[in-house]
């Protein structure tokens, strides 16, 4: 599968980005009507493709010197756990030791169950710290 696959740096397309959100099970969580603008806003993309097809993609938001986020780090269900998620993360890692100046904060966030995945990475919770956020709903954030 390796030779056939071809990694883009590029943001993915809304209609790459709509496939992949809802083959991993985000439908309900994105707003697909901001989507693309939102993806024109990203600091960086990546984009995995193996033979014609979009398979994986990942990519960096923030305001490009103190704060980078690493976002929609996704990958079909049926080419999962082959090693697409490694390619897509050390493909941002590589940008962000290119592009983020030293005392970056580099921040994610990871579903439950995936920290350990993320922690190969160098993510991990930090002592006095803690992660929050909230969604916009009813024009309140919840």
């Amino acid at each position: 599968m390796e030779n056939n696959l071809t990694i883009l740096k590029r943001v993915p397309t809304i209609s790459e980005y709509t496939k992949l959100c809802c083959a991993v099970g985000w439908k309900d969580y994105m707003n697909f009507e901001v989507a693309e603008e939102s993806l024109n806003q990203s600091l960086f993309g990546v984009v995995i493709q193996y033979q014609d097809e979009v398979i994986g993609m990942g990519r960096v938001i923030g305001d490009g010197r103190i704060y980078f986020y690493i976002q929609d780090i996704a990958v079909l269900p049926e080419h999962q756990n082959q090693g697409i998620g490694k390619l897509i993360m050390e493909t941002i890692k590589d940008y962000l030791k290119e592009y983020a100046p030293e005392k970056s904060f580099i921040g994610l966030f990871a579903a439950q169950g995936k920290e350990s995945y993320y922690n190969k990475y160098g993510f991990k919770k930090h002592e006095g710290m803690t992660g929050m956020f909230g969604v916009i709903q009813d024009n309140d954030v919840t």
